[in-house]
């Protein structure tokens, strides 16, 4: 187990992720995608999705286990940075 001095987290650690997104019938795909670069080997029930009330919108939650504050930081990153994706928490 590793502490990082920038973060009160000890790695490895569970970790759950939300997304948010435009509903669309690729959105799980999309975060499924993303989400491999940086956890190689997700459990193929990791992430779940919910629609929103008016279904408008998509609710993705990511369960894996966390190595490290840099791979977290590079995912938050790329989910961010990505148009299809409004919010990443």
């Amino acid at each position: 187990m590793t502490e990082n001095k920038d973060t009160l987290m000890e790695f490895p650690c569970d970790f759950n992720l939300k997304a948010f997104g435009k509903c669309d019938v690729s959105f799980e795909d999309l975060i499924r995608d993303i989400v491999n670069r940086h956890v190689p080997e997700l459990p193929a029930d990791a992430v779940t999705i919910r629609p929103s009330s008016k279904g408008k919108y998509h609710a993705a939650t990511v369960k894996f286990t966390a190595d490290s504050q840099r791979q977290l930081d590079d995912l938050y990153r790329e989910l961010s940075g990505h148009d299809d994706i409004i919010m990443v928490l």
